[in-house]
Order: C-alpha cells, then structure tokens, then sequence
C-alpha cells in the first residue's frame, strides 16, 4: 500500500536514529570512566580503578568553592528565570497585547545572542551598576540566558491548555488569582518543571558569560572545569563532569517523575 512506509526507508531512519544518538552519547560514555582512573594522566587505557579524583574535588578547596558556588548561582538563577518566564508566558498568551510577537522575540533573544557578546555588555553595564564581581550580577546574568528556556516550555503548557476551564471556573465565581491557583498552576506544572530544568542545566554550564561578570569568588564549577583544562588536564575535570552529568539526571528523573504525578492527578477517575 502507498500509504505504507517501504522496508528500506524504515531501516534507514532506524539506522539515522542510532547514529544521531551514537554521536550524541559517545562523548559522555568516553569522559565518564576516566573519573575513576588512578592515573594521573587523562587518557586510555585505564590501567587501574580508584575515586581519589573525587576526593580531590572535596579536598581542593578551588573545587570545593566551585562546586558550592554552582550551586548558589544556579539555584538563584533557577528561581529568578522561572519566576519570570511563568509570568512572561502568561502574559504574552494574551492576544489583545500589542506587539506581543516583538516582546516574545526579545525574551527570546539571549538564545541567539552570541554569549560573548552579552558578556561584553554585561560586564560595561555592571561596572557602571556596580555589580561587578557579585553573586548578585552572576546570578541576573545566568538568569537573563535561562529566562527563554522557561517562557517556551511555559508557553507551550498554556496552548495546550482548554481555556474554557479557566472561563467556567470564572463563571462560578471564582476570583483570577484562585483561577490561577486552583486550574491554571496544577495544568502548566510540568511545563513549569521542564523550564526550571533546563534553567539550573543552563546555568550549571555556562563558561563565556560567567568569565566576564564573576570574579575570583564566584568562580563556577564550569569556569574551573575550563581553567583546570587549559592550565594542567586532570582525571579531577573528569570526576567533576561525572557529578554534573549525574545531577543532571537525577533532576531530570525527579522532575519527570513530578510531572508523570501531576498529569496523573489531573485525569479523571
């Protein structure tokens, strides 16, 4: 049948697919065991085991302020982009705004900015604030690239929403901010989830923008990581990427376990 998809453009696309995902995941499974080589040299083959890389990172205290600092700024970040990007994508569902396509495109512009340049700007903008060299600046930094992330998680959440549930519960009485709580928030939850993930992944990676608005105490685990490879390659950045690459999924688990709940609820019995 011509609707049917031919054998060969089937093995194809399977074989396309376990290319794309080779390509992605090679690098990671290469970097991760050399986190528990007892060598002192960052390459193959591993002659023996050990997790003193890992001691490293909790005895160095470079490492150490690097893993803490991530996560303060990163958790900061988080908090700030989600907050503002739950509230940009609310207020740009609306269709009366006026140039809501022009306001939705700058929210979005920190995704296509060069980091350099935003570094730049960001670093004159600072020394005339006086945000220079503050967890203050880092943290408005991090969350100004983390901000688009959310507003399109978000925002898809809300167009997948029936809107006619927000205008019955209205009918019956109810005020905006208990529409908000009790019909809105538990239905966009999961895209609110998403966006904060990808927000405290963002943040955790960021290198360009953070070498131009921290300084020596707000030095990232990300930053160190790219300091410890130029100056003297480490089994310690390996270890370090493990603990980042860990996290992340652990988060990512968490949160889709909280979203597969959240929907979960919301069906009916």
């Amino acid at each position: 049948m011509s609707g049917q998809t031919s054998p060969i453009l089937r093995i194809a696309q399977i074989v396309f697919g376990v290319a794309v995902v080779f390509f992605l995941l090679a690098p990671i499974v290469a970097i991760l065991p050399l986190a528990f080589n007892s060598s002192v040299f960052l390459n193959y083959p591993i002659e023996s085991f050990s997790s003193r890389w890992f001691g490293e990172l909790q005895s160095n205290d470079m490492w150490r302020r690097s893993i803490v600092n991530s996560l303060i700024i990163g958790s900061g970040a988080t908090i700030v982009a989600t907050v503002l990007g739950t509230l940009a994508a609310l207020g740009l569902r609306s269709s009366q705004l006026p140039f809501a396509s022009a306001i939705r495109t700058t929210f979005l512009m920190p995704m296509v900015v060069p980091a350099v340049v935003l570094g730049v700007g960001m670093q004159m903008l600072y020394g005339r604030l006086g945000l220079a060299n503050s967890y203050l600046g880092v943290v408005v930094a991090h969350a100004v690239l983390c901000i688009p992330f959310v507003l399109v998680s978000v925002s898809g959440s809300l167009n997948a929403m029936d809107p006619w549930l927000e205008r019955a519960a209205s009918s019956l009485g109810a005020s905006p901010t208990r529409v908000f709580r009790r019909i809105t928030m538990p239905i966009i939850m999961p895209g609110i989830l998403t966006g904060a993930v990808f927000a405290f992944a963002t943040s955790l990676d960021e290198v360009v923008l953070t070498l131009f608005v921290a300084g020596p105490n707000q030095r990232t685990l990300a930053r160190q990581m790219f300091a410890s490879i130029r100056e003297n390659i480490s089994p310690a950045v390996a270890a370090a990427a493990f603990l980042m690459i860990v996290g992340t999924l652990c988060i990512a688990g968490l949160v889709g376990f909280l979203r597969w709940r959240s929907q979960k609820a919301l069906k009916p019995a």
